[in-house]
Order: C-alpha cells, then sequence, then structure tokens
C-alpha cells in the first residue's frame, strides 16, 4: 500500500520505463481507478465513484454537440458491444467520434485532460492504495493525445492546494448537496435565492454537476454552500453513479422507438439530464420529442414545432414557467394545448399561480417514468374526448 503523497515517485516510475499497459489502483475500501499508459504517458483514466457521471459531465462542457445525439450515441454503442474484447468504451467511443469527425481531436484531448485530472483528484483524497500493473493488455485505439504524468499530477496538486486553501475540504465534490430543512432555509433567504436553490439541490447533482450547470467554478459553489451545510440547513449525501449506456439493452429493430411516430412531447427545462431523460422515456413510448434548453428561445421553438403536450421548468436563467405558459395561453392553437409546469418546489403558492396563469397540470421533480407517462396519455385522451 501507498499514500497519494507518494504517487508522484510511482507513477514517474512508469514513466521513466516509457510503461505500456494498465495501472489498477485499489483503495481500501474497495474504489479502483486505471490509468492506460503508452511509451510512459497517460493517454486515459477512468474508475472510481462516479465513471459515467464524470464522462458525461465532461461530455457536455467539452463537446456540448454531442450530448443531443442520442440515436447516433445508441448506434455507435452497439456497434462497440458487437467488439470482441472491447476495453474502456468511454474511450472507444471518443476515438470512434475523433475518426467520424463528430468530434474534433482537440475537443477530445481536452475533455481527456478534464478526466485525467479528476481522477488524480479523486485519488488524492484516497488515504490508501494498493497498485496492480497489467501490462501487454492494453487494447484501446491509437492514442488520441500523450498525457505527461508529471505535468498531470502537477496539475492535480494545484487542484488539491486550491480546495484545501478555500478550506472545503470537508466536502467531498463528489457528493450531491439537498435541502435537509426547507422551511428554516426559506426564512434565511430571498424567495427566489430559495426558489433557485430548491430546483438544482435536489440529491440528483453532485457539487461538480452543479459547478458545470451554474457555469461556475466547483469551489465558488461549495464554498457558497458552506454555510448552509455548517448549520445543518443543507447537507451532502452520495449518490449513484449513472447507468453504463454500454451493456444495456440498445433498441435496434422496432420502428415505433429508432423513429417515434406518436404526438410531439415537448420538454422546456435547462438542464440537459432532465431533457436527456425527457428524451429517453419519451421516445422510447413511440412519441416525438423536442428539447429546449434555452428558455429564451422556447417561446418561438414551440411556436415553429406546435407540440401536442408542453413540459415547461418552473426556474430558469432569465425567464420562468410561468412567463412562457401565460404568452402561449394568449395564441389561439395553443389554448387547449396540455402545459406540464415542473419544479423541485413541490409548494401550494406554486400550484395555484401555475392554475392562474392556465397550465393543465403540475410535477414535482425529479420525474418518475410511470407518472410523465401517466400524464401524457390522461391528457392526449382528454383532448380527443373533447374533440368527439
Amino acid at each position: 500500500m501507498f499514500t497519494a503523497s507518494k504517487q508522484i515517485q510511482f507513477l514517474a516510475t512508469l514513466k521513466q520505463i516509457r510503461f505500456s499497459g494498465q495501472l489498477v489502483l485499489t483503495e481500501s475500501k474497495g474504489q479502483q481507478w486505471s490509468f492506460y499508459f503508452y511509451l510512459g504517458s497517460i493517454i486515459y483514466a477512468t474508475g472510481g465513484i462516479h465513471p459515467v457521471r464524470r464522462w458525461r459531465r465532461n461530455l457536455v462542457a467539452c463537446c456540448p454537440q454531442m450530448p443531443n445525439q442520442r440515436t447516433a450515441w445508441q448506434q455507435d454503442l452497439a456497434a462497440l458491444e458487437a467488439t470482441p474484447s472491447i476495453n474502456c468504451w468511454e474511450y472507444q467511443l471518443l476515438c470512434l467520434w475523433v475518426e467520424r469527425q463528430n468530434i474534433t481531436r482537440e475537443q477530445a484531448t481536452q475533455m481527456i485532460r478534464a478526466v485525467i485530472a479528476e481522477v488524480l483528484f479523486d485519488i488524492g483524497l484516497a488515504i490508501q492504495v494498493t497498485s496492480q500493473i497489467k501490462q501487454d493488455t492494453l487494447t484501446l485505439s491509437t492514442p488520441l493525445g500523450l498525457f505527461d504524468v508529471q505535468q498531470a499530477l502537477t496539475e492535480a496538486h494545484q487542484l488539491w492546494q486550491v480546495w484545501r486553501d478555500a478550506k472545503v475540504a470537508i466536502c467531498s465534490p463528489n457528493s450531491a448537496p439537498v435541502i435537509k430543512k426547507p422551511r428554516e432555509l426559506r426564512e434565511r433567504i430571498a424567495a427566489q435565492v430559495y426558489q433557485n436553490l430548491s430546483k438544482v439541490l435536489n440529491g440528483q447533482n453532485t457539487l461538480r454537476d452543479l459547478a458545470l450547470l451554474m457555469r461556475r467554478d466547483i469551489v465558488q459553489v461549495t464554498r457558497s454552500l458552506l454555510f448552509y451545510i455548517q448549520m445543518g440547513l443543507v447537507e451532502l449525501v452520495n449518490i449513484p453513479d449513472l447507468p453504463a449506456p454500454i451493456g444495456t439493452p440498445v433498441p435496434r429493430t422496432p420502428v415505433a422507438i429508432a423513429n417515434p411516430t406518436g404526438p410531439l412531447v415537448a420538454c422546456v427545462d435547462d438542464s440537459p439530464q432532465v431533457c436527456q431523460t425527457m428524451e429517453a422515456l419519451l421516445t422510447a413510448s413511440g412519441y416525438q420529442f423536442v428539447g429546449v434548453e434555452d428558455g429564451l428561445r422556447a417561446f418561438s421553438i414551440l411556436i415553429a414545432r406546435r407540440p401536442e403536450v408542453i413540459f415547461l421548468d418552473l426556474v430558469m436563467p432569465n425567464t420562468n414557467g410561468y412567463e412562457i405558459c401565460a404568452k402561449l395561453r394568449k395564441l389561439a392553437f395553443f389554448r387547449n394545448t396540455p402545459i406540464v409546469i415542473l419544479t423541485g418546489n413541490d409548494g401550494i403558492v406554486d400550484r395555484v399561480r401555475a392554475k392562474l396563469v392556465g397550465a393543465s397540470d403540475f410535477l414535482s421533480k425529479p420525474v418518475e417514468s410511470e407518472t410523465v407517462l401517466s400524464v401524457v396519455h390522461k391528457h392526449l385522451e382528454q383532448g380527443a374526448q373533447q374533440l368527439n
């Protein structure tokens, strides 16, 4: 076993001997990280508590054009699943996208650098780890980039130092903040601030996820919550990783799922995760889908597409679900369209206000698949009955 402080010497040795292969580090509780080397340089790193969440988050940050192409994802992942002895699907998928020019090599290397930095940061928080060398077992594609071990460790040490200096070392960046005492917190802060916090502090986003959603540095986000955490108004909880897309059932032949032809359903929500969840759920059930993450563009897109059911997030930057709903209701062709408000703050005041602006229904987040499908079916059925 060796501590984080001894990692530099060990990894530097792999650089000196121009090692090619895989290094597996395991901490005392069983958590593992894998580093892939080529001639002494790191070409990729993965593992830890949230490998899929980490990959998806950095993909959104570095390759924003990719997360919305879910149909292409499924086809690519199906092809990777069919590949014998596939190793590290995250890296292979990046290689495939660079080859097809879906993303640039610069985007891929930027993402890999960020992933390596996160992995090294997390290992630095471990007390003791054991190492295992797997030489000549590397089955990754041609390296997208070669990342110097010493430089990567230097960058990781800088991140550790900033984290300690900010006095947030008691917090894990992989934990998720959730409001523990809503009434007390509501009394301490402005109503609009509470609405914004209740939307994101829902136990579904880690501190790293929140930093991306809020487009702020993770240290700033953590420090802004530290007072409430210390007061016991907000608590940090452990959450599971997102499911790995490879190894899961991939739709191949059903036309109704691959090319949905049912009624068009729209979701206006500034959270990419919510839009992606709704898209996967609804298209798998045969509905067409349009997702809008920019609230300011929502009105024009909805007018152009004219969906038959609309889900509206309550709180968004520069606008809100009430305003969009009220504007839509002034248009003749949206007068009877089912509009469902989505919110993480399920209060009676919000429900009353939603009714006043013409909302048809009100759902609390996180959304549940059965509830969403039930609401869509109910309102479409009511609309059909009215026509008859």
